[in-house]
């Protein structure tokens, strides 16, 4: 009598988990408005040196006056004689015009951090991404000590505060710090709250819940998200916007329950029953008390048996001790790092393609829903191995070619072709994305889930350093940028011929289980699909 098997008695696919279903989509809508926050209050539209003659003109007149102009952005005008400008010798800008995309005020705008304090916008982005490597760690190890649900609130009102401790500052050092709190919580939400929602759905439901749910609500907020802040039309404002709705998360409590799974793991097993009583009772399910006793006692000899050894506590560094399990560990952070890259890669480089980058990046954003629909229609067919390669060798052949298009086109004439192909593009690096962590989540067991999915995806988000010097390629051949992501996605494909299939497979709850899982699958590392078994009861 597992935990699977209590689930299936109390409701794997019933009310509750519907309602946490709902609680995680919202979750993944402020998860987007959280990411795209950064991106979005930092935008730099273009811009030029500010003359007396220059008022009142359109971005056109301004292009051709300033066509001869070296520093274009930054080079103080003299005078301008038939409709040409001519530089002074000496002198900086004070004062700029700038091209708002429909009047929207960004920080780079409202305090004019162009030219020489140009930085400042970077240094933030900089503090962001220590954040996110500080809050994944510091959630994730978290989530394993004092539970999944106290973990997800802390992490979510962490970034809710930063960023509207963002929206009053007024210098870099204030900026820089309210970046960092803000970062504290990025991808970290979504994730504990993924972990979550995974423990409490039946392995059959699993692909349809998580994966609509993330394409549809996640697709929004990404959507919806550049509309906004048009809308309001002031970066301080979209702020309050994104992280206010941060504080419903304060309810979640009144609906669900932590972990039953993670309080296995802890020897917790009164409150375990709680909380699958109380899964039974808003399923509307009535389960007997001898089924939870059996449940409690089959726990209690499979701790003592585990016991016998070792009396030591299952930790991230021990998926490194056994050969088998530490082959897999290496492979899946390797992975995350490409696959992080990628995205983030493939997400930011929104500029200079022919079209406004907000509409550019709200319309290719619905990739999300196909993506969605592709990991449901496909991955428990051809199994979580399958889906993970076959999403990155196709990823990259896009990108490939989308690269050397955007080599040999005039992004303005080729506008709409451009678009299609960036959102080809993020289509295909969102599949490799989103199926990336159910694989993980299941390759590893639940006694470190929690902390061993937080460090490999703080070791991928740690490669997010390298996102601006990737897009820097594009300064000696625009495809590189494209060749180089296309290339690690290659790479990223036979690593995924190396992990162990996991559908159809009743998953490691602790180490001794997930190196025995490992070295089983290990004949089968280079088979693409997976073999048709039965499903059984505890079969996932």
């Amino acid at each position: 009598m597992d935990f699977t098997s209590v689930l299936e008695n109390c409701g794997a696919f019933g009310p509750f988990q519907h309602v946490i279903l709902l609680l995680y989509g919202y979750t993944n809508i402020l998860s987007s408005l959280h990411y795209f926050s950064q991106t979005l209050i930092t935008f730099t539209p273009e811009h030029w040196c500010y003359h007396e003659d220059l008022e009142n003109l359109t971005s056109s007149d301004l292009r051709l006056i300033y066509a001869n102009v070296t520093y274009k952005s930054c080079t103080q005008l003299e005078r301008v004689v038939n409709g040409t400008g001519i530089a002074a010798k000496s002198g900086q800008c004070d004062d700029w015009i700038f091209m708002r995309e429909q009047g929207y005020e960004s920080i780079t705008t409202e305090l004019k951090w162009v030219c020489d304090k140009s930085h400042h916008s970077a240094v933030g982005q900089s503090f962001f991404f220590i954040g996110s490597v500080v809050g994944t760690i510091t959630f994730g190890n978290l989530s394993d000590r004092i539970g999944r649900l106290p973990a997800l609130l802390l992490a979510t009102l962490a970034g809710a505060s930063g960023d509207f401790l963002t929206s009053f500052v007024h210098s870099l050092p204030l900026f820089a710090f309210s970046r960092f709190v803000s970062g504290l919580s990025t991808d970290t939400m979504y994730y504990l709250m993924y972990i979550l929602v995974f423990e409490y759905l039946s392995p059959k439901h699993r692909t349809f819940g998580l994966n609509i749910v993330l394409a549809f609500f996640y697709c929004f907020g990404l959507m919806s998200s550049p509309w906004l802040a048009i809308w309001i039309g002031d970066w301080r404002h979209y702020l309050w916007l994104a992280s206010l709705p941060a504080l419903a998360v304060l309810a979640y409590p009144l609906f669900i329950c932590e972990s039953a799974q993670w309080l296995l793991t802890k020897q917790r097993y009164d409150r375990a029953v709680q909380c699958l009583k109380w899964v039974a009772k808003f399923n509307g399910r009535q389960v007997e008390d001898s089924v939870f006793s059996k449940f409690i006692s089959y726990y209690r000899e499979k701790m003592k048996d585990e016991l016998k050894p070792t009396t030591d506590e299952d930790t991230f560094l021990g998926m490194f001790r056994t050969p088998n399990l530490r082959r897999c560990t290496l492979c899946l952070l390797l992975k995350s790092v490409i696959i992080t890259l990628s995205y983030d890669v493939m997400n930011r480089n929104m500029e200079g393609l022919g079209t406004s980058p907000f509409k550019l990046f709200s319309y290719t954003s619905i990739n999300y829903l196909p993506a969605g629909c592709t990991i449901l229609l496909l991955q428990n067919s051809i199994g979580r191995k399958g889906m993970a390669c076959g999403a990155l060798l196709v990823g990259g052949i896009i990108t490939t070619v989308t690269g050397f298009l955007i080599a040999f086109l005039d992004p303005k004439e080729n506008a709409l072709l451009l678009a299609v192909m960036i959102g080809l593009g993020r289509y295909g690096v969102t599949v490799s994305y989103d199926a990336e962590i159910q694989y993980a989540a299941e390759i590893i067991p639940t006694s470190v889930r929690g902390r061993a999915l937080s460090n490999i995806h703080v070791v991928g988000l740690a490669s997010n350093s390298l996102v601006f010097y990737v897009i820097y390629l594009a300064k000696f051949y625009k495809p590189l940028p494209s060749i180089f992501i296309s290339c690690l996605m290659f790479i990223g494909a036979g690593i995924c011929l190396t992990l162990p299939e996991t559908l159809n497979r009743k998953l490691p709850e602790n180490l001794a289980e997930a190196e025995a899982f490992v070295k089983q699958e290990t004949g089968q590392c280079l088979s693409l699909f997976p073999k048709r078994e039965p499903i059984s009861s505890t079969a996932i």
